[in-house]
C-alpha cells in the first residue's frame, strides 16, 4: 500500500500546489479544507496526474487510478478536528508518512481590532491544531521509524511588525515549536521543516499584475510553483528551516530586528505600514 501524504489547506493556493506536487511524487492524498471547493481540487489533480506519463507507466501495470486521492472538508479551526482528523485516518488504515500543515488564514489588522471570535480562530489554525497534528501523527511516525512533518509558517514570524501582531505571533509560536520538533524527531528518522514563506503570488495582495511581475523579477514574489517545489526539497532532505524567497525577507527581517521599536512607531504614524 502506497504511503498518504495529508494536507491542510488545500483547496486552493499553496496548499493545492503541495497537494499536487506530492501526488506527482507518487503519495496518496488525504486533502482538507473547510470549504466544498475541495472537491473540485481534488478533481483537478486527479486529471493532472493521469496526464502525466510518469504516472501513465503506473497506470499501465494497474487499471485503476494510480493515485488514490481522499478529500475532506473539515474546520480546522476547531479545537476538536486534529483528534477527529487522526481518529478518521486509523478507521480507513491510512498510513500517513507526509503531513503538510498548511491551513492558516492572512490578516493585517491591529491586535485589538479583532474580535474574540477571530482571535480564537486564527490560534486554533496556526497554533493548537498544527501542534496537536504534529503531536499524534508524529507519534505514529516516530513509531514507524520514518515521517516527514511540514509546518508553513511565515517571514512575520521573525519580525514584531504592527498590523501583523496576531498573524506573525502566532506563526512565531509555529516556527520555534516545530524546530524544537524537528531536534527531538530526527533521530528516529522523522524529518520536520519550518518554511517561512515571504510574499506569494497566490491572489491574496490587492497590486496589479505589472508590480506583480516586478516583485517577481526582484525576488520579492514568488509562485507558487516554485515555493513549494523548494520547500519539499528542504523537507524530503532534512533541513531544520528554509526562507523563500531568500534573500531579500532574509535582510528585511534583519533589518527589523536592528531597528528601534521607536523607529517602527514612527513609521506607523507616518502612514508607512
Amino acid at each position: 500500500m502506497k504511503p498518504f501524504a495529508l494536507v491542510t489547506g488545500a483547496s486552493s493556493g499553496m496548499g493545492f500546489e503541495f497537494a499536487r506536487q506530492l501526488a506527482q511524487r507518487g503519495y496518496n492524498l488525504l486533502i482538507v479544507s473547510n470549504v466544498p471547493e475541495i472537491h473540485e481540487a481534488a478533481e483537478k489533480i486527479q486529471s493532472a496526474i493521469t496526464r502525466n506519463e510518469v504516472n501513465r507507466a503506473l497506470a499501465a501495470e494497474n487499471p485503476q487510478s494510480p493515485i488514490e486521492i481522499i478529500d475532506l472538508v473539515m474546520d480546522l479551526g476547531q479545537q476538536s478536528s486534529a483528534r477527529e482528523l487522526y481518529e478518521y485516518t486509523h478507521a480507513h488504515d491510512l498510513e500517513i508518512e507526509v503531513m503538510v500543515n498548511n491551513a492558516g488564514v492572512y490578516h493585517d489588522k491591529d491586535i485589538l481590532d479583532d474580535s474574540e471570535g477571530f482571535t480564537s480562530l486564527i490560534m486554533n489554525l496556526h497554533m493548537y491544531t498544527p501542534a496537536m497534528l504534529c503531536y499524534l501523527f508524529g507519534q505514529d511516525m516516530k513509531a514507524r521509524g520514518k515521517g516527514y512533518i511540514l509546518n508553513v509558517c511565515s517571514v512575520t514570524s521573525k519580525m514584531a511588525a504592527q498590523r501583523l501582531g496576531t498573524y506573525g505571533g502566532t506563526k512565531a509560536f509555529l516556527s520555534h515549536f516545530t524546530r524544537a520538533l524537528h531536534i527531538e524527531l530526527r533521530r528516529y528518522g522523522v524529518y520536520v521543516t519550518d518554511v517561512s514563506p515571504g510574499a506569494v503570488d497566490t491572489g491574496l495582495y490587492s497590486i496589479s499584475p505589472v508590480l506583480t511581475k516586478i516583485g517577481k523579477c526582484l525576488g520579492i514574489i514568488v509562485s507558487p510553483q516554485t515555493l513549494v517545489r523548494r520547500a519539499l526539497r528542504a523537507l524530503f532532505h532534512g533541513r531544520a528551516k528554509t526562507t523563500i524567497p531568500t534573500v531579500f525577507w532574509r535582510v528585511l527581517c534583519f533589518l527589523i530586528l536592528l531597528a528601534p521599536t521607536c523607529l517602527l512607531r514612527l513609521i506607523r504614524r507616518l502612514g508607512w505600514f
